[in-house]
């Protein structure tokens, strides 16, 4: 243990001492329409080998020696993009890029090569899943979602009677961590198991370990999704109304203060609803199951603003409310709500190597059981979770990331037996976890 130590001492003091003989080229991708970071696309030098992938939000680091390059945006969908720059030892430049989307379509093609972050880093059992990928999918009632196509990811099983429980390689639901923005969600799924609690439309990215996961994500063993939502437009105001047999929504965004051109300074919000009628709309389209209704409805309820600074820095604060209604006519009532607010931020300090990144939210989850013969019975869990992350760029291929988080929360029981005894039960619980990881590209062994 102690030489593993050692090892990793003695190759950041190497690392420390190649910095002082290089430079950096650093910044955020965004699209030059909406503000909205361009995510995993290649940023590079032209003529070398050196270049960098975007982050999920839009930040790329390319570490060189001192001299004149060109650098180069090229990506499916956008105008390629090449500035010339002058880099001195130990300089650190801060280079936003504003990609404007492309007229031209491409017909269909195969790409053969490898991206450079699957290259560089090991992504054990890792799914990333876009919007666009959720769209392919044929969705129940004209609806995409996650949850459906979780469905179709090999080594997930889903349930969808009373509570959409997600089994993944076999652990059990409560052994999955969803996380949004950093916020914890305890029931990521609506009663019928076919809708997540998740709109579409808001997601940027998510991405789902179904094993081998990292240090950074603790508290569970079976699975981590990880989702992130997108910013509202920074340029102008918009929305979207859409209407299912099962579900209708809406969305409207725009901008607080309106990114001027070529600045990423700029502030916007955005705010989603959702609620279904499938019990209502069950008794055309399914009167041969129970001519009364389907009895699932829901509701979802969004919003986030977001601020950003010059360097790409930015804040945002969200919050959330879920809710499900079960009604078995004249035997029991089963509902259950999630609601939640947080923070989480990026910060980009000045002529320094490292990112910071963290997030603070609270959040609610409570079910309850309404029935005629008894009184109610009642699960509950609420808590917040505090997390900060260190990442420090050491050389063109090498790089520390540590951090620290704190959870605490609480649980409330309440059951009535038989004979109308009541069992409770409440309990407090706190975590506080740190860890360190480091990565390095050595090349071949042989």
């Amino acid at each position: 243990m102690s030489i593993r130590f050692l090892s990793i001492l003695l190759m950041l003091f190497i690392s420390t001492i190649s910095f002082s003989q290089t430079a950096t080229i650093r910044g955020f991708v965004y699209n030059k329409k909406n503000g909205e970071p361009v995510i995993f696309t290649n940023v590079y030098l032209k003529g070398t080998t050196n270049g960098a992938q975007t982050d999920v939000n839009g930040y790329y680091s390319i570490k060189v020696a001192p001299g004149s390059y060109t650098l180069a945006f090229t990506a499916v969908g956008y105008d390629s993009l090449f500035q010339n720059i002058v880099l001195k030892a130990g300089q650190i430049l801060q280079q936003n890029i504003y990609a404007n989307e492309g007229d031209i379509k491409l017909k269909a093609f195969t790409v053969t090569a490898e991206k450079q972050e699957e290259q560089n880093k090991v992504g054990a059992s890792v799914i990333t899943i876009t919007p666009k990928e959720i769209d392919r999918i044929p969705g129940v009632g004209g609806s995409p979602d996650v949850a459906q196509y979780m469905q179709v990811v090999p080594g997930v099983v889903m349930t969808g009677d009373q509570g959409g429980q997600l089994y993944i390689r076999g652990g059990s639901p409560i052994q999955n961590k969803v996380l949004l923005d950093g916020m914890i969600i305890y029931n990521p799924f609506h009663s019928i198991g076919l809708f997540s609690v998740f709109d579409t439309d808001v997601i940027r990215s998510t991405d789902v370990y179904t094993g081998g996961f990292g240090a950074e994500f603790g508290g569970r063993v079976s699975s981590i999704m990880k989702m992130t939502t997108r910013d509202g437009n920074k340029k102008r105001f918009g929305g979207k109304v859409a209407v299912s047999p099962f579900v209708s929504k809406i969305l409207f965004e725009g901008p607080l203060s309106k990114q001027k051109e070529n600045d990423a300074n700029a502030s916007s919000f955005m705010l989603s609803a959702r609620t279904s009628y499938l019990e209502q709309s069950s008794k055309i389209f399914y009167p041969y199951v129970d001519s009364a209704g389907l009895p699932f409805n829901f509701t979802d309820l969004y919003g986030k603003i977001s601020f950003s600074g010059d360097n790409g820095s930015k804040l945002n604060l969200s919050g959330f409310r879920f809710s499900d209604r079960v009604k078995y006519k004249t035997l029991q009532n089963l509902s259950w709500n999630t609601a939640g607010a947080g923070t989480n931020f990026v910060l980009i300090p000045n002529n320094t190597n490292f990112v910071l990144d963290g997030a603070f939210s609270y959040s609610n989850y409570k079910i309850t059981l309404e029935e005629a013969s008894r009184p109610s019975r009642s699960s509950e869990i609420n808590g917040f979770n505090v997390a900060l992350n260190f990442k420090y760029y050491l050389t063109e291929k090498s790089d520390f990331q540590w951090g620290v988080e704190a959870l605490g929360f609480t649980t409330d029981y309440t059951f009535y037996n038989e004979v109308n005894r009541e069992i409770s039960q409440n309990e407090n619980t706190t975590e506080l976890a740190l860890y360190g990881k480091y990565r390095a590209v050595i090349g071949n062994l042989w």
